[in-house]
């Protein structure tokens, strides 16, 4: 069986869509991760069954098969599949970084203020009583503390991707299929990987893969095959209706008083939407938000040139950094929050200052690769190697 051509996998132009969404998500991910916070209620995850995860997940299955499927293509399965666990490496690499420094800033917050409740809060208990132990199950990526399972999802999926994109090359409808058999497999037979001290992964790979998958596919072809299907009015009516259900769903979450129109056949059969296994009503909400975004927000749309969009694409284009750095602030703006009792007001201003040192940040990190492109020394490089979320 050939292989995809260029003309079925993804264009070489860089679809900034894919930098807009997933600077927009990297934000979304940063403001859901403070609790208590008023500025939660601009995340999509009060209005609908996904979330900001679902978004970053998609776009990374598909910039990491736009990046390392020309690869392929182009060097053979060795060499691309060598450069894929290189950047799963390096994304190793960047959690147990960000996982000491998390810890750091979370034991000297609560040892200096003299409150458990923030090691208590953030899990990291185990961690404070065997530190040793704690450290070893962390290098293993069993222990995880609250805000820190991203990166390890991504790493796993990074780790069983070479593989998958062989098959995607040759086989794309046998992979999406396949990639459905495991998902159905593992919530009938409740597969998942381990954590320490207990419990299972919070997202389970073995499920979540079929939305990196699916951007994968999407990226070799599999955009190209829908486009009929996604300019369908009919297509757009059920998305935006499902939109509304979903919507009206998550209404009674937040007011009780609403409980009363959800029928008790609709409660037992749709809760609950698990999250951690990527509940089938959680992805069709988000490929409901997607048939909608395509339908409206073309790929030449003028406005992805405009000044005002330049801050979310520059930090979907650094995603990795701004990843980590948004952890760290997270946890930053929660104790802030939580020691002055600050109200609305100071909220916002925290969330809004969190959000602009990730701006700068990204302008930075920019800046310092716009002079090493400019020097001789450096390595020359795929303008699009950023898009798998660093260097490809």
């Amino acid at each position: 069986m050939a292989m995809a051509s260029p003309q079925q996998a993804a264009t070489s132009e860089r679809d900034l869509r894919l930098d807009l969404f997933r600077g927009v998500a990297l934000w979304l991910i940063f403001l859901d991760h403070i609790p208590e916070n008023i500025a939660n209620w601009f995340t999509i995850r009060n209005y609908g069954f996904s979330d900001a995860t679902e978004i970053f997940i998609f776009i990374s299955g598909y910039t990491a098969a736009f990046v390392y499927g020309r690869t392929m293509r182009e060097r053979g399965f060795l060499l691309s599949s060598a450069r894929i666990l290189r950047r799963a490496w390096q994304i190793y690499v960047a959690h147990i970084f960000l996982f000491t420094i998390f810890m750091a800033e979370i034991a000297y917050v609560a040892a200096t203020f003299d409150n458990p409740l923030y090691a208590e809060e953030m899990k990291i208990l185990d961690f404070l009583k065997q530190p040793d132990i704690t450290i070893f199950q962390a290098l293993l990526l069993k222990f995880k503390p609250v805000n820190m399972d991203v990166l390890p999802l991504y790493i796993v999926l990074l780790l069983m991707f070479p593989p998958m994109l062989f098959l995607l090359l040759r086989a794309p409808n046998v992979a999406l299929a396949g990639s459905a058999v495991v998902y159905a497999l593992t919530w009938k037979l409740d597969w998942n990987l381990p954590a320490y001290p207990n419990g299972v992964w919070f997202f389970n790979p073995f499920a979540w893969q079929l939305l990196f998958v699916f951007g994968a596919w999407c990226a070799l072809g599999g955009s190209h095959r829908l486009a009929g299907f996604l300019r369908s009015r009919i297509v757009l009516a059920v998305a935006i209706a499902y939109l509304i259900f979903a919507f009206a769903i998550t209404l009674t979450w937040h007011f009780e008083a609403l409980d009363r129109f959800v029928p008790n056949w609709l409660a037992e059969w749709m809760y609950p939407i698990d999250k951690t296994n990527l509940d089938v009503l959680r992805f069709a909400h988000f490929l409901a938000l997607a048939v909608v975004t395509i339908r409206f927000i073309p790929r030449n749309w003028s406005g992805l040139k405009s000044a005002i969009l330049q801050p979310a694409i520059r930090c979907g284009q650094h995603s990795l950094e701004i990843f980590c750095l948004g952890v760290f602030l997270a946890f930053a703006g929660q104790f802030i929050i939580a020691e002055s009792s600050g109200g609305p007001l100071l909220q916002t201003a925290v969330s809004a200052l969190g959000i602009i040192i990730m701006i700068a940040t990204a302008n930075l990190t920019s800046w310092y690769k716009a002079i090493e492109g400019r020097s001789p020394q450096s390595r020359v490089k795929s303008p699009d190697a950023d898009l798998a979320g660093g260097e490809a």
